[in-house]
């Protein structure tokens, strides 16, 4: 979540009469993320979140995210919900971007969670692709190997800025990934972006699940990879164990990984690492000056794509086979 377009309090006013949603008593922006512009709003009927999707985000994907946050939560999943206008639409516009209203969830993101929170993480996302299942809607990830070097493109020529020697680095870590991916594992609706500051808790007990703005059709086991590289590192760069263990649990409690998954998860952490500082480099380099978001560090993710590349066996993550 972020704030790159500013809205006034007049042009919010007018865009709320096209709902149920009471009068704005309050709102402010939401500086976390690098995604989208958010705002917390207070009506007098019930907190609301407000998003404007930026360029980013293509607006003929946006049926995708909100159909799904609708579709999960029909199958018993805690997730946020859009609220329809009074013309029964879910999209509108204001500030010119398109822009939809989505229900607060009650709850926090854990700023240190344990080993307890990494397993409900991991069951939560299993129940979420099991959900997910029978969604008919499909969208491709943007954000794979097509899509990295995409963002690779834009971003070499400055690499070793950030880091001398980096160019070369990531260009050998795209030829490997490109020649090593799997392509003949279980697939299916993933939430690809399923990081602490998406995942909330209440009361010590996970309460939902955010923030479906990444979220696409791939590999399943590959969004376990994401939520390792999210949820079982330490601040010092050190991989968890014990959370690594505990979220993997979590997750077969309920789907089972299978051993072609499993045999492939440091592939698939590797390439998930590389994905996340790719973006990161991207942002980093290129987000305008005065923007009201907080930029992430990319270094943080090329420590991590190089722990996953030295693995030399599944049970290194904590998974027994």
């Amino acid at each position: 979540m972020a704030v790159y377009t500013d809205i006034t309090e007049d042009d919010l006013k007018a865009f709320l009469a096209q709902y149920e949603a009471g009068e704005l008593l309050s709102y402010k922006g939401i500086a976390e993320g690098v995604e989208n512009s958010n705002f917390l709003l207070h009506t007098s009927r019930f907190p609301l979140i407000l998003t404007l999707y930026e360029k980013r985000v293509e607006k003929s994907d946006l049926p995708f995210f909100l159909g799904l946050m609708q579709h999960l939560a029909d199958r018993g999943l805690s997730c946020p919900l859009p609220l329809p206008r009074r013309d029964g639409e879910l999209l509108g516009e204001l500030s010119g971007r398109p822009a939809a209203l989505i229900s607060f969830l009650e709850g926090m993101w854990l700023r240190k969670p344990d080993a307890r929170h990494c397993r409900d993480v991991g069951e939560a996302l299993a129940k979420m692709h099991v959900a997910g299942a029978d969604f008919p809607l499909k969208r491709p990830n943007a954000l794979s190997i097509d899509g990295w070097r995409v963002l690779w493109d834009k971003s070499e020529a400055r690499a070793d800025e950030v880091e001398p020697g980096l160019q070369a680095e990531i260009r050998g870590e795209m030829d490997f990934l490109a020649a090593n991916w799997p392509s003949d594992l279980p697939a299916g609706v993933i939430h690809a972006d399923l990081f602490p500051d998406n995942v909330f808790f209440l009361n010590d007990r996970l309460s939902g699940l955010i923030d479906f703005y990444f979220a696409c059709n791939d590999l399943l086991a590959y969004d376990v990879s994401i939520c390792l590289n999210a949820w079982c590192f330490e601040k010092d760069g050190s991989y968890n164990m014990t959370k690594g263990m505990a979220l993997l649990e979590g997750y077969e409690s309920v789907r089972p990984l299978s051993d072609a998954e499993a045999a492939v998860l440091p592939i698939l952490a590797r390439g998930s690492a590389l994905r996340f500082f790719l973006t990161r480099l991207y942002d980093w380099l290129m987000t305008p000056a005065g923007a009201l978001v907080v930029k992430k560090d990319p270094l943080e993710y090329l420590r991590k794509l190089r722990f996953h590349a030295a693995i030399a066996s599944v049970s290194e993550y904590g998974l027994t086979r």
